[in-house]
């Protein structure tokens, strides 16, 4: 006897685990999806079961449980097999011909040069030292130690509710002293209005010496709480900002030359990248906030004693964003031998020299370069890249020092199972809310894919995940990234594997309007490879 039917139903099976018996993530999303029975519905039209549970596809309206499985195993394929990306390759946000560029810029820290890990110990010891020797900050704070793990760069502070907030245009995820906020506070908290990041309240911490910042605020914070001393966040905010702030001055002497190689990067290619650039008739300057000194040991040691003279212009203390902004600020030649200003009126800029201050009206006056045909590199999204891009016209290359390890996590197996499980299951989703499928099922869906969704962030990072993507979301530093930037990379160096002629062009993506055949339709049209049970 035929029951007149308007959904299919069907178990996920276990023998789905014969397919990502490779993968233990998809195990776990299957053994507990699999007593879940799910309807799905095809198109609106009638279909009939038999008694003994099987679909009647002679109107070709219901998948049958062979063709959800493929589905599910082609996700995981298309996936799981796919090739890795370069960790050491350049990514393109606009098109940019390299061969209409003729004058290459560097910003020094974190551009040119690049830190160890221990330099994120030294700020946040020298931050905690300056809390206790000039804020009598309690001396027990010394025992607080750096958590290199901690924290990603990116991420918001609320200075009234003393929050780390890590956000794309709205909040998905809060941290409150290393731990994860309920989603009613916060919803109490924020009253589910959308908050502008660009609020006084709302600071932002986007370099990477916010990195030590961070785990400095949030330790301090924790240590009153916990010892009952009262405290007022946005003071503490201001204290701890201005602490990491006033120990550069020590920072730079502590870098002197025996102590370089303990806390600066030496790559090989760097000396060979600039000067491929010096042979191909390229110009090239460095505009930096360091002094010289500290410029001048760091470049010694990663290129040699005569570094200074591969570059066309060298600006020193020019105190960025500043630099880009202002419209009148003398540059000064700074006297390395005397290591001081001079106080002669500076007319050009020559090659030999080194100069501070100044602006970038009067670097292009002086040097009569074209900005169309300019491009420069440096890590601060802002300071570095923001108003030369809107204002002048440069062309801007970002150096994300993060994004080897982010890429390294995205190519692993253990990162693509679990990306491969969560399509799979994404897709079971997106068809039950199409199809109406019960709610209490759906909710089990749901919450499958939200527990994978956090699995998946915590391989970035434990407590915030990728500073490129917030669950499908960009964050908001990807968002400025976009923005600003035209290429990004991990390294300047990674331009060698290039040609100096290439063109960078932008991968195409679907905008939210746009078309997307997916395996579903594929399935409908009879373009889907069929089963043997469909044949």
């Amino acid at each position: 006897m035929m029951n007149q039917l308007k959904i299919a139903c069907f178990k996920i099976p276990t023998s789905i685990l014969s397919t990502a018996q490779h993968c233990k993530v998809s195990r776990s999303i299957v053994n507990q999806c699999a007593s879940l029975t799910c309807p799905i519905k095809r198109c609106f039209t009638n279909g009939t079961q038999s008694d003994d549970g099987e679909v009647d596809r002679s109107d070709g309206n219901f998948f049958t449980k062979t063709e959800i499985l493929e589905i599910y195993k082609s996700t995981f394929k298309a996936t799981y097999t796919g090739g890795g990306v370069d960790p050491k390759g350049v990514f393109t946000n606009n098109e940019i011909d390299m061969s209409e560029i003729d004058i290459f810029g560097f910003d020094y820290d974190y551009t040119l040069a690049c830190y160890k890990e221990t330099l994120d110990y030294l700020i946040y010891e020298l931050g905690r030292d300056v809390l206790i020797t000039k804020y009598q900050y309690p001396k027990d704070i010394e025992n607080l130690e750096y958590i290199p793990d901690f924290a990603i760069r990116g991420l918001h502070y609320d200075v009234e509710n003393d929050q780390f907030i890590e956000a794309f245009l709205q909040f998905l995820m809060m941290k409150y002293i290393g731990f994860i906020m309920a989603y009613i506070f916060l919803e109490n908290l924020y009253a589910a209005i959308i908050m502008r990041c660009d609020n006084v309240r709302m600071k932002q911490l986007n370099d990477l010496f916010s990195v030590p910042e961070m785990c400095l605020l949030s330790n301090v914070t924790e240590y009153f709480i916990q010892n009952n001393i009262p405290y007022y966040p946005e003071i503490l905010y201001h204290d701890v900002t201005n602490a990491i702030r006033s120990i550069h001055p020590v920072m730079h002497k502590t870098l002197n030359n025996q102590a370089i190689p303990n806390y600066l990067e030496k790559n090989e290619k760097l000396p060979l990248f600039l000067e491929h650039l010096k042979k191909n008739n390229k110009k090239m300057f460095v505009i930096t906030n360091s002094p010289f000194y500290f410029v001048d040991n760091g470049m010694k040691y990663m290129i040699g004693d005569d570094w200074r003279s591969l570059f066309d212009v060298i600006v020193v203390q020019a105190r960025k964003p500043k630099f880009f902004t202002q419209q009148t600020r003398p540059f000064r030649t700074f006297n390395i031998g005397s290591d001081r200003m001079n106080w002669t009126m500076v007319s050009s800029l020559d090659r030999d020299k080194v100069y501070m201050e100044g602006t970038v009206l009067g670097l292009l006056k002086m040097t009569g370069w074209n900005s169309m045909r300019v491009i420069y590199f440096g890590d601060q999204i802002y300071s570095d890249l923001a108003d030369i891009t809107l204002n002048f016209g440069w062309r801007t290359g970002a150096i994300i020092a993060e994004l080897e390890k982010e890429i390294e996590t995205h190519n692993s197996a253990e990162f693509k199972e679990a990306v491969s499980a969560l399509q799979a299951l994404q897709q079971l989703v997106d068809e039950g809310h199409e199809n109406n499928v019960d709610k209490s099922i759906l909710s089990q869906l749901i919450q499958q894919r939200d527990a994978l969704r956090f699995e998946t962030k915590t391989l970035f990072n434990p407590q915030f995940g990728s500073i490129f993507r917030t669950h499908h979301n960009p964050t908001y530093f990807s968002r400025r990234l976009f923005r600003y930037s035209d290429i990004y990379m991990s390294h300047v160096t990674n331009l060698m594997k290039y040609s100096l002629k290439h063109t960078f062009l932008p991968r195409r993506g679907l905008l939210p309007h746009e078309t997307r055949i997916s395996q579903v339709e594929l399935i409908h049209r009879g373009e889907f490879p069929a089963s043997s049970e469909t044949k």
